[in-house]
């Protein structure tokens, strides 16, 4: 089972769509005792970083989340679940993200950029071989709405850019923690095919009997 977590934030209806349509055994999940029955774990994330925080814990899922990262289990984060992974972000002063990544959560500041940046644009796949990207073009293009990136402290857990006024971290990851500032479940084909890849790296848990 896939937990995909639901803490009031947007856009749960057509991730889970996405991620059913890949054949994942999707459970929204609200309560944090739930999380014992999951083998991976969807973060998603629409809104500002201090309230997606917030939620989280007030639904008293904050530490098993953390729980979760530091135990190493499959996880991927969708934009603000990608960007709560940081230390914290611009938008939302004072407020911790997780600090599963060094670095700060930025705003575009290119003059005269239309910001949110909202549409498609490139990757480039810094690591090509990472098995998120499995059977991906070799540019793809994917669907982005923000006006916030994360500007990892280390480069060498960015796994691809984007560039919308300047160049930003388009995803990171870390042993099985991955997170990804565009919105696969938007992505059509290439987004599908990196929901597949996630759904294919968590374990099936073995059966009693």
């Amino acid at each position: 089972m896939i937990a995909l977590i639901d803490y009031g934030s947007g856009n749960i209806r057509s991730v889970t769509n996405a991620l059913k349509r890949e054949g994942a055994d999707v459970e929204l999940v609200s309560d944090p005792a739930r999380l014992a029955d999951a083998e991976g774990l969807v973060l998603p994330g629409v809104g500002a970083f201090g309230d997606c925080v917030r939620g989280l814990q007030t639904r008293g899922l904050w530490a098993p989340l953390a729980a979760w990262l530091a135990a190493d289990k499959p996880f991927l984060g969708i934009c603000v679940g990608y960007q709560m992974l940081f230390d914290e972000s611009e938008e939302s002063p004072g407020v911790r993200g997780f600090g599963f990544f060094a670095g700060q959560v930025k705003r575009f500041t290119t003059p005269g950029l239309k910001v949110p940046q909202i549409g498609w644009n490139q990757l480039d796949l810094a690591d090509r071989a990472h098995p998120l990207w499995r059977g991906l073009p070799a540019q793809p293009h994917v669907y982005f709405v923000h006006s916030f990136f994360p500007a990892p402290a280390e480069a060498s857990v960015i796994t691809s850019r984007s560039t919308y006024g300047e160049t930003f971290a388009a995803s990171a990851a870390r042993g099985r923690a991955e997170g990804v500032q565009f919105h696969p479940e938007k992505s059509q084909d290439v987004g599908l095919a990196i929901l597949r890849n996630f759904i294919a790296s968590v374990p099936a848990r073995a059966k009693a009997g």
